[in-house]
């Protein structure tokens, strides 16, 4: 998160992939579109100032965006999917974690030569293109913010909801309230759903509480674990299938593996009997706690 020292830098350090093998017969102005538009989604993700905070270089945010394109259904139009992770370091170590990685299944997205430019009001709908980016973005602060302080990506937030709305409006394909529960209206519904609240306080415990004193209180940072995991068992149970909670497992299954690796024999039971429930798709992974 940022200080207020040091030099003005923008908030992300975003390294961004754009995978077109899968495309058929690409002509050489075709792979060039592909260059163009990872140099302007690049230039747009850490070239775009969201807070008036003061952040140095080392400070800002780290995210990968990797879109797969499968699809050309026309010239200019370009189908796929995209992955989304945001990673925070954790105090006094050299360890970084990833704080969300979120799959969007809809990248749907058109791109001209006129669009390197990548113009972008977050008031109004300009294009799918800049208007899943800025999300990103704001996501992004969300959940960092969340990170170092309970409920600090609150204004960024708000700002994202937003934005999904505009796009929805515009009847964008990846935003709409019906239909897939995966995709980029309901992340940001999920983070704003009161039933998940407690999401978002444990995402405060989770990082700032337990990663970040983990090397000098290793127990207490596992409780605080243990806890998020109970948390999150009760609200699956009241939302199943959530798209916020399948990202933040997704970034985390090895990271809680490595963190009970040194429990108790009784704790460690605990974490693997709550792990399989919350996350049974890794069962076998969080099986090793127990072997």
């Amino acid at each position: 998160m940022a200080s207020f020292t040091g030099s003005i830098a923008q908030e992300l350090n975003c390294n961004v992939t754009i995978v077109s093998d899968q495309l058929q017969s690409q002509q050489s102005a075709e792979k060039q579109v592909f260059v163009d538009m990872k140099t302007a989604i690049s230039d747009f993700m850490n070239g775009k100032r969201w807070t008036n905070d003061i952040y140095s270089q080392e400070e800002r945010i780290k995210c990968n965006l990797i879109i797969t394109f499968t699809k050309s259904p026309q010239q200019n139009v370009y189908q796929g999917n995209a992955q989304f992770q945001v990673i925070r370091p954790v105090f006094n170590t050299t360890y970084e974690t990833i704080l969300l990685s979120y799959v969007d299944r809809n990248f749907n997205v058109s791109f001209t030569p006129e669009d390197r430019q990548m113009n972008f009001n977050e008031l109004n709908f300009t294009n799918n293109l800049t208007s899943i980016l800025g999300f990103y973005s704001l996501i992004a602060l969300t959940v960092d913010y969340d990170s170092f302080g309970k409920l600090g990506g609150n204004p960024y937030l708000t700002r994202a909801y937003n934005i999904a709305n505009l796009a929805a409006s515009a009847g964008q394909s990846g935003w709409e309230q019906s239909g897939d529960q995966r995709n980029r209206y309901w992340l940001v519904e999920n983070l704003q759903n009161q039933q998940l609240a407690p999401f978002r306080d444990g995402m405060y415990n989770y990082h700032r509480l337990a990663l970040d004193n983990f090397t000098t209180d290793p127990v207490g940072g596992r409780k605080q674990v243990m806890d998020m995991l109970s948390s999150i068992k009760t609200m699956q149970q009241l939302k199943a299938n959530s798209v916020l909670i399948t990202s933040f497992l997704n970034a985390k299954n090895q990271e809680m593996v490595n963190i009970f690796s040194e429990a108790t024999k009784d704790e460690k039971q605990k974490a693997f009997q709550l792990l399989s429930a919350v996350d049974p798709s890794k069962t076998e992974l969080y099986r090793k706690l127990v072997k």
